[in-house]
């Protein structure tokens, strides 16, 4: 049964100037695997975009916004081998949605050079 679905939308410029100028804020809200990703990658600014996104997506989907026990760095962003992105979520945020009842997290990411994406369907 569908829970929730949640859509956002960035601008990749506005990501990068947080990473550049905020000390601390790539760490609180990537996982480091998130950050080692995004900082391998071309147009990195991008893919970290689309990961943000993902994470708002996330929350408005589960309808609380960003809720006491969760952490932003605790939903990461990765991929199945085929490419397929897909939500793992760690720590106390995993605990919170075991609560939840949240059984299967979808995701869908885009981006381009100025914007980003995400849509997250959420099913329990």
């Amino acid at each position: 049964m569908v829970k929730g679905i949640g859509i956002d939308i960035i601008e990749v410029d506005r990501i990068a100037e947080k990473i550049g100028k905020e000390q601390g804020f790539r760490e609180l809200v990537f996982s480091p695997a998130e950050i080692s990703y995004c900082e391998q990658m071309a147009h990195k600014y991008q893919h970290y975009a689309a990961r943000f996104a993902a994470k708002e997506a996330f929350f408005k989907a589960v309808g609380t916004g960003w809720a006491n026990g969760t952490a932003f760095s605790e939903i990461e962003i990765t991929h199945a081998p085929d490419g397929k992105p897909f939500i793992s979520l760690l720590g106390e945020t995993a605990n919170w949605a075991k609560q939840k009842e949240i059984d299967c997290i979808s995701l869908s990411l885009s981006h381009v050079k100025t914007m980003a994406t995400a849509v997250v369907v959420i099913e329990g």
